[in-house]
Formats: structure tokens, sequence, C-alpha cells
């Protein structure tokens, strides 16, 4: 089933650009190499994601389902709806990933779900301990904590340089979103 023979735990953290962007460009180079991919959306709605569209093109090989998309959160208000999400989104990132049928599953934006206070940290420590040891495993969002981060195989953090939005230039269709 699975060509993986060690399956890591990597997160893409940072307040820079470019953290889902680098989990997706694992997410094709794996796919190119017969890998199995299922890529869990945290907190994100399903408009104008050019990513959307363009991961239906690699199935069946790679799989995404979203979950959020009821407007900005908060922290500490209104979070009901957002919390049932994210839990929803959580139980079925476990379902993917204990199953063992995945080489490699994405949770993306899960460490923002974590910080939002949508996921209890603990839960996910107990899923990483509890990961195949076939699966790999990857975590993108701002603000990892240091547990997190210490549990973690690899640890990329984007660090903003330089952005055009400082210039003026907002977000741009197929580059940003």
């Amino acid at each position: 089933m699975s060509n993986l023979a060690q399956g890591l735990v990597q997160i893409y953290t940072g307040n820079g650009k470019g953290k889902t962007t680098a989990a997706f460009g694992l997410a094709l180079r794996a796919v190119g190499h017969g890998f199995r991919v299922y890529i869990i959306q945290f907190m994100k709605g399903i408009d104008g994601y050019g990513e959307l569209d363009g991961i239906k093109r690699l199935s069946p090989e790679c799989q995404l389902e979203h979950f959020g998309g009821q407007g900005w959160v908060h922290k500490g208000e209104n979070l009901e709806g957002h919390l049932e999400e994210a839990n929803k989104a959580f139980l079925r990132a476990e379902e993917l990933i204990l199953s063992g049928n995945w080489d490699i599953v994405i949770l993306d934006e899960i460490v923002n779900a974590i910080w939002f206070e949508l996921i209890p940290e603990s839960r996910v420590l107990e899923l990483l301990s509890k990961k195949p040891p076939h699966v790999e495993l990857i975590l993108t969002g701002r603000n990892a904590s240091q547990a997190l981060i210490e549990r973690a195989d690899l640890v990329t953090e984007m660090v903003p340089k330089k952005h055009p939005y400082e210039k003026g230039i907002m977000s741009r269709k197929g580059i940003e979103f």
C-alpha cells in the first residue's frame, strides 16, 4: 500500500508567505513519485483558492477536503461554528492518518487552529504519537508552539523580508490565491 519507508513530521510555520505553497509543492512532488496524498484544510473556505481546482487534477492520488469558511476567526469571540468545523476537520484527519491508507497527510492551517484555541494542542500531540511509522505528516500555520517544534522532525519558518503588499500590490489570482 505505502511506498514510504519512514514517515516523519514536518511543520511549516512563521509569519511569511509560503507555508501552504510549500506543503502543496511537496504534494505535487510526492504524487509524481507515486505516493498517495491527502490534504485537510482547517479554517479555509472554498471560494477563490486556485489550489482547490489544481488539486483536482492530481486526483485520485491526491485528495483535498476543506473545513471552515465561516468568515474570519477572532480569538475568543463567536467561536461555536468555528469550533465545530475544526473538530470535524480534526476527526477526519485522525481517521485518515490512523487508516494508514495515505502516504502523506497535510494538515493545512492546523497550527492556526491550535493558536485560535479551536483545537487543543494536546489532541494534536497525542495524534502525532499515534501516527503510523510509514505516514509522513505535514502541519502548516503561524505560531507553532515550542512543544510542536520539539516534536517535529523538520521545521521551516517562513520569515517575511519584503512583500508586494508594502507597495500597495494586492493579492493576485494564481499567485497568492
